[in-house]
């Protein structure tokens, strides 16, 4: 005879056959979840049949120009409008969310301007307004205020269609990176500041090494996002003729009618970089994620060093 709670019975209870009571479990059911999966599987594999049978797919094609010269130079583009936009934003973004939390009305309410402004007009808008800049202001002058001009250049040379993409993709990010980066900077104690004010350092100082390297690990996550998300950003440009990875295969296509097998070209292409964007991004908040809990380890055995000591009973 078996007692209650010995191990067969506990085994028994586990799998979900009995109770400690002896009343008979029965699982829950869910038949949706079979249709569900059932449909799903349908849908997947008459996704692949069209990917694999369809004709017009031209997958030869695809791996013809997969690795052309004129694909590759355009991905190298895409890659320094992602990267020069994403430095160029985030720069600004920390700047303005500094403003944003200053204690100076004015600089709040310039910080509030631009991210009113800049998160309100679309991207695309921004770039051809920068390209075509030239309408507006012939000149770009550097000079004295009302006083003389000290230097001056034509803005059509200034503002090429490189300068217009960098410039509203750019602009556009530092607004919405501000406001990821004042969130995460409001997610700090403000008793760290403090403590750090009452031993000496100044504001600045304060910021930079107490503030900002945690308030990193709160905005990684939402500015990894924003880096994948600049990635696809960048397709916008090709209205401006730059020479990106999806204007590329456009100029490709508009020679050789192969529509459908260059964008799958530039398809492959996205998916390759923000697949690869996303496992750093994973890596980097794995990294961080140890870092914070090896600090915080650290500081409760520093902590533990100052409990007195008491004598065993």
């Amino acid at each position: 005879m078996q007692m209650a709670g010995s191990p067969a019975d506990q085994a028994e209870d586990d799998r979900g056959f009995r109770s400690a009571e002896g009343a008979r479990k029965v699982p829950l059911r869910h038949p949706w979840w079979w249709v569900g999966g059932v449909v799903l599987i349908l849908i997947i594999g008459m996704f692949a049949q069209l990917l694999v049978t369809n004709r017009n797919m031209k997958w030869s094609t695809v791996l013809e120009y997969l690795f052309d010269g004129e694909i590759l130079s355009g991905l190298v583009t895409t890659l320094e409008l992602t990267v020069l936009a994403m430095v160029i934003g985030l720069a600004l973004g920390i700047l303005l969310a500094v403003m944003r939390l200053s204690a100076n009305p004015l600089f709040r309410s310039v910080s509030w301007l631009w991210l009113w402004f800049f998160r309100g007009v679309p991207p695309l808008v921004q770039m051809v307004f920068w390209f075509n800049l030239a309408t507006l202001i012939p000149k770009l002058k550097l000079g004295v205020p009302y006083g003389p001009t000290l230097a001056s250049w034509d803005t059509n040379t200034v503002i090429s269609a490189f300068t217009a993409a960098i410039l509203g993709l750019s602009l556009t990010e530092s607004a919405y990176a501000a406001e990821m980066i004042r969130a995460g900077i409001q997610a700090v104690s403000k008793g760290q500041t403090e403590a750090a004010l009452s031993i000496g350092m100044s504001r600045f100082q304060v910021m930079r090494r107490v503030v900002l390297p945690q308030a990193l690990r709160i905005v990684v996550p939402p500015i990894g996002n924003d880096l994948i998300s600049m990635l696809k950003f960048t397709s916008l440009v090709s209205v401006l003729a730059t020479p990106d990875l999806l204007y590329s295969a456009q100029m490709i296509y508009s020679r050789n009618y192969k529509t459908i097998p260059l964008l799958l070209v530039a398809t492959i292409w996205y998916l390759v970089l923000t697949t690869l964007l996303t496992v750093a991004q994973q890596q980097v908040e794995k990294r961080l994620k140890t870092t914070h809990h090896q600090a915080g380890a650290t500081k409760n055995v520093k902590r533990l060093r100052f409990l007195p000591s008491f004598g065993k009973a």
